[in-house]
């Protein structure tokens, strides 16, 4: 595999070595005395690898790789060094540098740690285009690929289509507005608006106006006519948040405008036709709320035409991650930060804990860490107090007793970690290292682990 390599180094032999070697070896080198020139090479055009000095005048290796980071994240940086120290590794590591090579390098070494650059490049690309694809696939911003959604994914798109009532049941922070969202866009009338409302938020004369709409002077206050929201939603969809909380004096009115598709304002002798979808989301049993009398079996029927149960987190262990990572993109596109993931202690925490909050929950922790880390990765410190119980950290890729591991045996480590994390599922392992199933395949064979290699 060619690419496109940039050579960084005060020493004008060293640089005509490095860029004969790769030229030989069919690559496109382009080369920079120092970090200013070598910045202004990265300006001008793209690359797919830098290859730096460690020691250089002005600006040095390292502080050239945490420019590069900042202002290309994705281009992989190989670091020389004549001085091959442990605290020099540490150091590149923590600078994001791709490879650590010491001199006198060997050349079938540079060669390899070359072409594993440009492997990492092409497959970050890859999942790139993977994680737009997968945006695309599940529509409202669903995220998740574990059996436990599968059959949600399967009625989706159906019950979408269906013009009628859809009851959705999940526990509190499940994402249910996020279900309710995804079928409004899949629907016939995707354009028309959307409108929410939660029945436990207001009292009930208020819950009363707020849906069915008033006219001037019905009640105190009442300087102004309101249409309501049945009739402010169109063609749209109509989603009843918490349905199970609402007044039980107001059900047979809600029960009235599905049948009849007609609303009465509050104080009005007319009725106003209506035309939107109704949504009801619950986080309680309906059934057993009619059982106790607190709500219409009519009601209930009424609205639960079809019905779409959304699994609590605990129940989606292997979407867990994914999950983790999507919230993290969210949360540095809107801080500007930028962190690179988490640590292995973190995706160990993540999946041990059992989420009683649900996917709220998780989206608040991965807000809290982002906005509280000093490090470009998520560490365990990281976490609330909770999630850390028990859990040690894993040090991967430094081992004082033996100087410097090979990035290969970084990277098995790692790899073994992520499949423990996720209980073996290789798909979701893929997905979370930034790899296709293939390459992880290959990858696993080569450690010699195999088709059953954690």
């Amino acid at each position: 595999m060619s690419g496109r390599i940039l050579v960084v180094d005060d020493d004008a032999d060293m640089v005509e070595l490095l860029v004969e070697t790769l030229e030989t070896a069919g690559h496109t080198v382009a080369s920079a005395t120092g970090a200013a020139d070598a910045l202004a090479v990265l300006d001008a055009g793209p690359m797919d690898v830098v290859l730096t000095d460690l020691h250089m005048r002005g600006m040095s290796g390292l502080e050239l790789s945490a420019e590069v980071q900042a202002r290309f994240p994705e281009l992989p940086v190989i670091v020389l060094t004549g001085f091959g120290t442990m605290s020099a590794a540490v150091e590149a590591m923590r600078a994001g540098v791709y490879d650590f090579l010491a001199k006198p390098v060997e050349l079938e070494q540079l060669e390899l740690s070359v072409a594993r650059a440009l492997r990492h490049r092409r497959l970050t690309r890859e999942v790139q285009q993977l994680r737009k694809t997968q945006r695309v696939a599940h529509p409202g911003g669903i995220v998740g690929e574990s059996a436990a959604m599968s059959g949600l994914y399967a009625l989706l798109p159906r019950a979408a289509q269906a013009d009628v009532p859809v009851l959705i049941n999940g526990e509190t922070g499940t994402g249910k507005e996020l279900v309710a969202r995804a079928l409004h866009e899949g629907s016939r009338h995707p354009d028309a608006p959307f409108v929410a409302i939660n029945c436990s938020a207001l009292p009930e004369h208020l819950l009363e106006s707020e849906l069915f709409g008033h006219v001037r002077g019905a009640f105190t206050d009442a300087r102004t006519e309101r249409r309501g929201l049945f009739v402010e939603a169109g063609s749209g969809t109509l989603l009843l948040d918490e349905v199970a909380e609402l007044p039980l004096a107001l059900q047979p009115k809600l029960l009235r405008v599905l049948q009849e598709g007609r609303v009465r304002p509050v104080g009005s002798d007319r009725e106003v036709p209506v035309s939107c979808r109704v949504v009801a989301a619950t986080h309680r049993d309906l059934q057993a709320e009619v059982r106790a009398g607190r709500f219409r079996s009519d009601l209930y029927y009424r609205l639960a035409v079809l019905r779409l149960m959304i699994p609590p987190l605990r129940e989606r262990a292997g979407d867990v991650l994914l999950l983790a990572q999507h919230f993290l993109d969210k949360a540095e596109a809107r801080t500007g930060r930028r962190i690179l993931g988490i640590t292995t202690s973190v995706a160990r925490a993540l999946v041990a804990w059992h989420w009683p909050g649900n996917v709220r929950e998780l989206e608040n922790c991965i807000e809290a860490a982002v906005a509280l880390t000093v490090h470009d990765r998520l560490v365990l410190a990281d976490l609330p107090p909770e999630l850390r119980a028990g859990v040690a950290p894993a040090d991967v890729g430094v081992s004082p007793g033996f100087g410097l591991v090979a990035l290969d045996e970084v990277e098995r480590q790692h790899i073994a970690a992520v499949l423990d994390a996720v209980e073996g599922n290789k798909k979701e392992a893929a997905a979370i290292l930034g790899i296709d199933r293939r390459t992880l395949y290959r990858k696993l064979e080569r450690f010699g682990e195999g088709e059953d290699g954690h």
